[in-house]
């Protein structure tokens, strides 16, 4: 990938530490990714919610990256393709490494396990 893509805006800071929708309604997810255009946190498609892929979807905004600690590739939901390299986003790249996966620990059902995809 080269570092001036169409739908990614790297000045543009992430929403917050956790899935935007998944706070709002005090759910949980499994892993996060970040919407590389609009900073947008959304829970993984392994998630119960898949809010990640519902934005990408509502919106149109091609690409997400991990917003897991150590992470950093990119998804393009337009080609289905995974790009283990581009630009780098404004911090932080990650949620803090001390909230817990899946999480929030505090929310995550006992049989977490069953609910996911």
């Amino acid at each position: 990938m080269t570092q001036e893509i169409e739908g990614i805006e790297p000045a543009v800071p992430p929403s917050g530490t956790g899935c935007v929708e998944c706070e709002a309604s005090q759910g949980w997810w499994v892993h996060l990714r970040r919407c590389a255009e609009c900073g947008h946190i959304g829970c993984c498609d392994t998630s119960p919610d898949q809010h990640a892929s519902k934005h990408a979807k509502d919106t149109g905004h091609p690409f997400i990256q991990s917003f897991e600690p150590g992470e950093d590739w990119y998804w393009n939901f337009r080609t289905e393709e995974m790009y283990g390299d581009g630009p780098e986003l404004t911090p932080p790249t990650s949620h803090p490494a001390d909230q817990g996966v899946p999480g929030p620990r505090d929310r995550v059902p006992e049989d977490w396990q069953a609910h996911i995809h």
